[in-house]
């Protein structure tokens, strides 16, 4: 299934090795963004413990979201195109074992920035959330024409948020993430796979 060229002009697409490059480089910068932040400002990192119970949270709610976005998929062209567009532009390249990185990478990173400091620097309520969930959304921007996909990753910030809000534990956000991404890769490079 080739995406029309009218969806895709501003993006040309990269080779395996430049997706992975690109994308432990991006793990490190907002690594480094989140250290640097620490570093300046008196903002206490939202503690990551490792608890079974964290765990079995992390996977839930990762299972939850990863159920929503096949739905929402179903029911909304416009995020069904633009998710299609996001998942082509990143998966294409990746082996189906490369899910692991999808999920490893991203997950550790962006949650430690959005959720494990940004989301305590600017507050442990309901601003913390919104803000921190709009500036996760507005990360996943390959374009103005994938508006749908933004809308869609600030919602997922904010259920990744309240996670962490109502746990304390920055543990649950980052196994939701790692087992969504992973999930939606796996199954995206399978289902293309049979086309």
């Amino acid at each position: 299934m080739n995406q029309p060229p009218s969806q895709s002009p501003e993006i040309e697409p990269l080779s395996r090795v430049q997706l992975l490059v690109a994308m432990a480089v991006t793990a490190i910068v907002l690594l480094v963004i989140a250290r640097l932040w620490l570093l300046f400002d008196s903002t206490v990192q939202l503690p990551l413990v490792v608890q079974p119970i964290a765990i079995a949270l992390g996977l839930a709610v990762g299972a939850g979201i990863s159920l929503a976005s096949a739905a929402v998929y179903q029911i909304w062209p416009a995020y069904r195109r633009s998710a299609d567009f996001y998942l082509r532009f990143v998966l294409a390249p990746l082996l189906p074992a490369d899910a692991l990185w999808m999920g490893l990478l991203p997950g550790l990173s962006e949650e430690l920035l959005f959720r494990g400091v940004m989301l305590p620097a600017i507050g442990l309520n309901a601003t913390g959330v919104i803000v921190s969930s709009l500036c996760f959304g507005v990360l996943h921007m390959t374009g103005w024409r994938q508006w749908p996909y933004v809308v869609w990753a600030s919602g997922i910030g904010l259920i990744l948020a309240l996670s962490a809000l109502m746990t304390g534990n920055l543990l649950v956000p980052v196994i939701a993430h790692i087992t969504t991404n992973s999930a939606s890769s796996l199954i995206w490079k399978l289902q293309t796979a049979r086309e």
